[in-house]
């Protein structure tokens, strides 16, 4: 058996779950590669990405290549020694990185594969009112999250489940299933499954400002999961509007209310204590949102100190 060298790739918060339950296993991690950093915030200070902090905080051996493709970086890659590559929501590699470790290239995509390829899988799953998600780790081939398969492991998701809450419990289910991969490559018995070509696959397709407004015309059932597929990051948006004056407002938290309605779609009332959005197939009832340069706060909260006029609507 040979002890494996691993280079770990990741960006986000949720690659550093994974990281972390690597080192904590105690395998050799040689090296760690990340985003360059990047101006964030008013003052456009420089800012680190989790695993960069995560990386400096256990004094890993840490690079921020701006060109993967650039043969100083790759001379550097090849320093390391490395005989496997682990990658976290990372980006596209060359095929110049994932063929160099013996071992291959190996990544963790938070969806069951092929369903929902691409940069947003979590939210997308909620999005489209998945029952079931889960996770998937396979070796890395020339186009995004198709190559073979090695191990999988499911969840179902909560009919009131967000993304954010989603995100944690698949973090938790990828360390598992991380250290389960390591292992039958170390052991030599990595079996793989390829993917199977179906039309029936659905993209996880990245988030914009587009597919993230609100269409009150949609079935309600719709509308509740888009805010919870989108919460608390980036957020579903809408416009409200009320004797001509217009804000541009994220909603964090609803409940869909299924029944007749007869009022006209997108018409807001609200009390002391609830907002309410009129849909065709019922009432969207907001629970917490933000309006512009305002922090997040509950429709409670909100309500005590701006009321609606029978004009408003949601846009």
């Amino acid at each position: 058996m040979e002890r494996l060298r691993i280079v770990f790739m990741g960006t986000p918060e949720f690659a550093v779950g994974i990281l972390d339950t690597i080192y904590q296993h105690n395998y050799d991690i040689v090296g760690v590669i990340t985003a360059a950093d990047k101006p964030a915030g008013r003052g456009q200070q420089l800012k680190y990405s989790a695993v960069k902090e995560y990386a400096l905080e256990k004094g890993l051996r840490l690079l921020q290549p701006t060109n993967l493709k650039d043969e100083t970086f790759l001379e550097e890659l090849r320093s390391l020694n490395a005989n496997l590559n682990v990658v976290v929501a990372f980006r596209m590699l060359p095929e110049a990185v994932w063929r160099m470790p013996k071992f291959g290239t190996f990544n963790l995509h938070a969806s069951l594969l092929p369903q929902y390829r691409g940069a947003a899988p979590i939210n997308w799953a909620i999005i489209n009112g998945e029952a079931e998600t889960g996770v998937t780790t396979f070796f890395i081939d020339d186009k995004i999250d198709t190559g073979a398969m090695i191990l999988k492991a499911s969840t179902p998701i909560g009919d009131n489940e967000t993304a954010g809450e989603l995100h944690d419990r698949l973090m938790d289910l990828g360390k598992d299933t991380v250290i389960k991969t390591l292992t039958l490559i170390e052991n030599g018995n990595a079996e793989t499954t390829i993917q199977v070509e179906d039309a029936d696959i659905k993209t996880a397709y990245k988030l914009n400002r587009d597919n993230c407004k609100i269409d009150w015309t949609k079935p309600g059932a719709e509308i509740h999961n888009l805010v919870r597929g989108l919460s608390p990051y980036p957020a579903a948006w809408c416009f409200f509007n009320d004797n001509g004056q217009e804000w541009n407002v994220k909603i964090y938290e609803t409940e869909f209310i299924e029944g007749a309605n007869k009022t006209e779609v997108g018409t807001i009332t609200a009390d002391k204590k609830e907002i309410n959005v009129a849909v065709k197939d019922g009432t969207i009832k907001i629970k917490s949102l933000q309006l512009p340069g305002k922090k997040r706060i509950t429709a409670k909260e909100l309500l005590n100190g701006m009321t609606f006029s029978e004009v408003a609507k949601a846009l």
